[in-house]
C-alpha cells in the first residue's frame, strides 16, 4: 500500500490494476474483505480472526469505510456496532474467490 500522494501519482494512476492493488492489495484489507464475505463482523471478531494489532485493524477499517468498501452499522440496544460489505465491497467477492481458488490449486 502506498502511503503518500506522490507515491500514488507515480504508480500509473490510469491503470485499474494498480489502483485496486493500492486500495486492497495489503494482507489486512484482503483478510477483512474475506471475513466480511461470510457475515458481518464486530471489531473483536476481526481481532480474534486476524491477530493484528488494534491500531492496524482500526486504521484499515477506517480506510475501507472511507473508500466505501465497508459500512459500519450502529445499534442502540444493546449498544454495539458491526461492519458489513457495501455494494462496492460485495463486487470484490469474485476477486477474493479467484484468489482462494488459485491458492488451493497452486500454493
Amino acid at each position: 500500500m502506498l502511503r503518500t500522494k506522490s507515491q500514488r501519482k507515480k504508480l500509473c494512476p490510469e491503470c485499474p490494476v494498480a489502483r485496486v492493488a493500492d486500495l486492497l492489495g495489503d494482507a489486512c484489507s484482503l483478510l477483512i474483505m474475506r471475513d466480511l464475505m461470510e457475515k458481518p463482523q464486530r471489531f473483536g471478531e476481526f481481532e480474534d480472526s486476524l491477530g493484528m494489532s488494534p491500531r492496524t485493524l482500526t486504521n484499515t477499517l477506517k480506510r475501507l469505510e472511507k473508500e466505501k468498501f465497508i459500512a459500519r452499522k450502529h445499534f442502540t440496544k444493546p449498544v454495539r456496532s458491526h461492519y458489513e460489505l457495501t455494494k462496492k465491497g460485495r463486487a470484490f467477492n469474485s476477486v477474493v474467490d479467484a484468489m482462494r481458488r488459485y491458492g488451493k490449486k497452486y500454493l
